[in-house]
């Protein structure tokens, strides 16, 4: 099977350097295996977007030699793929609707289990909809931080795939793309890795295939917050790509020429010395 990885930015704010980080990573993954490196556009929650992200976004990868193998996936557009899921799951009993508010789970945690609601139906406002999380732990092992496990109910209970709005969460149209373009691999910030025995359990119930998962470091600022969360973030700069894909090759662990190169060369010569056994697992401040 032909390696399949991808990179796939929401569309919240410009290319800042902890997403770079992410977007080389996954692209010298999909390189080194000698396999295809896809791109999707995670805009399916419209008040978290930021007008022009996307378009930015996808302008300013190829300046940093970042070309994708593929025209872009919009999740935007893929509504009528979520909402075939959706009812696959519903027509398996595998989903419920649920008034249950935050407050509603306070004295359970803020966790919802076993299908039981708290809150009664509603006639008005729309209900969010759960997918049954039973008893189950899920194992798998990650292409760097080695073998994980998780028991779903108790770490997480019945999570939410359609929201109140009739959106569909990050985690169902994940699973769903996931398989729509074949990815054999997935290679993300190490902020996903609670993610992943979701997105294994929907797989499970969809019938989908589960890839690999490598979970890279996180690039922090001085105060030890995730980049994206941090005033620090601030965009890099296409039009001066070297400062920043150096800085991004060394995060990364992988060796930089003391020479100056152009960002083709500066490329080939990372994938050259590229060994994902070699990945730092720890986070670490920003050298940005």
């Amino acid at each position: 099977m032909t390696y399949r990885g991808r990179f796939a930015p929401s569309p919240t704010g410009h290319l800042h350097f902890g997403s770079l980080v992410a977007a080389v990573g996954s692209w010298l993954c999909a390189r080194h295996a000698g396999g295809q490196w896809l791109l999707r556009m995670e805009d399916i929650d419209p008040p978290r977007e930021v007008a022009g992200a996307a378009a930015s976004i996808l302008a300013a990868l190829p300046a940093f030699g970042l070309d994708a193998d593929a025209a872009p996936l919009f999740q935007s557009q893929r509504i009528a793929a979520y909402d075939e899921a959706f009812e696959r799951l519903r027509a398996a009993d595998r989903v419920f609707p649920c008034w249950c508010s935050r407050n509603d789970l306070a004295g359970a945690d803020g966790m919802h289990r076993d299908g039981h609601c708290v809150a009664r139906a509603r006639q008005d406002r729309p209900p969010a909809w759960r997918l049954r999380v039973p008893d189950i732990e899920v194992t798998f092992d990650d292409g760097l931080l080695g073998p994980q496990r998780e028991n779903l109910r108790e770490s997480v209970g019945d999570f939410v795939i359609r929201r109140i709005e009739g959106f569909y969460s990050y985690q169902l149209a994940c699973v769903v793309d996931d398989a729509f373009q074949g990815i054999t691999e997935v290679v993300r910030g190490s902020d996903l890795l609670d993610s992943t025995a979701r997105q294994i359990w929907l797989q499970r119930c969809l019938g989908m295939p589960t890839p690999g998962y490598l979970h890279l470091p996180l690039v922090l600022d001085a105060e030890g917050y995730k980049l994206s969360k941090s005033d620090q973030a601030h965009p890099v700069d296409p039009a001066a790509p070297l400062p920043a894909l150096r800085q991004a090759l060394a995060f990364l662990s992988v060796p930089v020429p003391a020479v100056r190169m152009n960002v083709p060369d500066l490329l080939a010569h990372a994938l050259t010395n590229f060994d994902p056994a070699l990945l730092p697992q720890c986070s670490g401040h920003s050298v940005a």
